[in-house]
């Protein structure tokens, strides 16, 4: 198999499946499990804990948040939101990052768009 390059640009966020989202006004609140396994939160999580913490994204990240469908593309994410927020500087970047992280906190997944030859 040959060893190709993807841009992140190219790839596909999608949201991970354990968490939730909600909405408070123009913000979003994620929710994610305090305890990845069932029996550790039958025995460690105190009776009145919530068994999920919650985040509240701030504007940006509210935005890019809800533009995280499974079906645009990074670059597409970005496209959007430099219009709606007045094309700052270095937004690209910044997505790109905030995106990355969000990778990397196990929030979302990538995938990589078919190309047909």
């Amino acid at each position: 198999m040959k060893n190709t390059k993807i841009n992140l640009l190219d790839v596909i966020p999608s949201r991970a499946e354990h968490i939730l989202t909600e909405n408070e006004g123009e913000l979003s609140v994620i929710a994610f499990p305090r305890f990845k396994r069932a029996w550790i939160r039958k025995y460690f999580l105190p009776k009145n804990m919530s068994p999920y913490i919650r985040v509240r994204l701030e504007e940006h990240g509210s935005a890019v948040w809800n533009l995280i469908d499974g079906k645009r593309t990074v670059r597409e994410i970005i496209q959007l939101l430099s219009d709606y927020f007045g094309n700052e500087e270095n937004y690209e970047q910044r997505v790109t990052i905030y995106i990355t992280q969000l990778r990397k906190d196990g929030f979302i997944r990538y995938s990589i768009p078919t190309i047909l030859p």
